[in-house]
C-alpha cells in the first residue's frame, strides 16, 4: 500500500515542488524586471491589459498551486503515467521560464506568441495527465491555464499594436 502523504518526508517533498516553481518565477522575474519599466512600459497595450502590480501576486499564487499539484502527483504510486505527468510538468515549467526571456529580455513579441501557444498546449497536456492520477491536481492547474490563455491574447494584442518593433 502506497503512503499517499508522500512517503516519510511529505513536507520536504511539498516544499521542494512549491519551492521549485516559485524559484523558476523568481529567477525569471530577476532576469526580466528591468524590462518592465523600460522596454515594456514603452509598448502599446490592449485596453484590457491588467495593471503591472497584479502580475506578481497572480504569478506567485499560480506557482504555489502548480507546486502543490506537482507534489500531489509525486505522492502517487510510481507508474509510467506518473512519470509522463511529471515530465510534462517539467516541460511546461521550462517553457514558462523561456517565455519571459523571449518576450521581455529578447523583445521577440512574435516569437513569444508562438512559444506561449506551445506552452498552452503543454499545460493542457500536463493538466489532463494530472487529472488521470489525481483529479484535484488537475483542477489546481486550471487557473494557470486560464491565466496563460489571457497572456496569449495579451501577447497577440501587443504584437498587433507594436508591429513596427
Amino acid at each position: 500500500m502506497h503512503d499517499i502523504s508522500g512517503g516519510r518526508f511529505p513536507l520536504m517533498a511539498l516544499v521542494f515542488w512549491v519551492g521549485l516553481c516559485v524559484l523558476v518565477g523568481l529567477i525569471s522575474g530577476l532576469l526580466t524586471r528591468t524590462e518592465i519599466s523600460g522596454w515594456y512600459a514603452g509598448l502599446k497595450k490592449p485596453s484590457f491589459n491588467p495593471p503591472n502590480w497584479i502580475f506578481g501576486p497572480v504569478w506567485t499564487t499560480l506557482y504555489i498551486l502548480m507546486g502543490v499539484a506537482a507534489w500531489m502527483i509525486w505522492t502517487q504510486p510510481v507508474s509510467q503515467l506518473r512519470t509522463y505527468a511529471l515530465a510534462w510538468f517539467a516541460i511546461q515549467l521550462g517553457l514558462n521560464f523561456l517565455w519571459s526571456l523571449i518576450f521581455f529580455r529578447w523583445h521577440a513579441i512574435a516569437g513569444a506568441l508562438g512559444e506561449v501557444s506551445i506552452l498552452w498546449l503543454a499545460i493542457l497536456a500536463t493538466m489532463v495527465l494530472f487529472w488521470e492520477l489525481h483529479p484535484l491536481a488537475g483542477w489546481l492547474m486550471v487557473p494557470y491555464l486560464a491565466w496563460v490563455s489571457i497572456a496569449t491574447v495579451l501577447n497577440l494584442g501587443i504584437l498587433r499594436l507594436n508591429r513596427e518593433r
